[in-house]
């Protein structure tokens, strides 16, 4: 990639950066919805930090500083769902998930019940062979 098209790609990020409208608003949803309120938690719990953090003694510094990085942090949230890049494939990621044949709740339950009986079966299997080693080794006088 030259370094002209790596210059005009990351205009195109902060130019898109400060823009108000969505792109492609009616695709791809539900994956965007989700996508920002995973990056807006994690805003909120950096924001929560920062507040609780020594950087400043003041309680007005502190709202101050974590205000101002929690609107930073919803603004950048939510004009990253919007990139025109990010978004794209999003919207092939919700497009992906419509296509996968989901198992009903019956199937589920057995599928659990499969995974649940090979874990204690598996682990009573391990425990048998743990205390014939354990006896064996005992016997033999390598562990005491």
């Amino acid at each position: 990639m030259s370094s002209v098209s790596k210059e005009n790609e990351n205009s195109s990020f902060l130019s898109e950066l400060f823009q108000i409208g969505l792109y492609k608003p009616n695709q791809g949803r539900m994956v965007r919805q989700v996508t920002f309120l995973s990056i807006a938690i994690l805003v909120c719990l950096v924001a929560y930090e920062l507040y609780n953090s020594t950087w400043t003694s003041t309680p007005t510094g502190k709202f101050t500083l974590a205000a101002a990085t929690a609107a930073i942090g919803f603004w950048f949230a939510y004009r990253v769902v919007n990139y025109t890049r990010f978004a794209d494939f999003l919207i092939s990621v919700q497009a992906e998930l419509n296509k996968v044949t989901w198992p009903s709740r019956e199937q589920l339950k057995r599928a659990s019940l499969v995974v649940i009986f090979v874990i204690f079966f598996m682990a009573l299997v391990l425990f048998i062979f743990d205390t014939f080693w354990t006896l064996l080794f005992q016997i033999i006088g390598i562990r005491y």
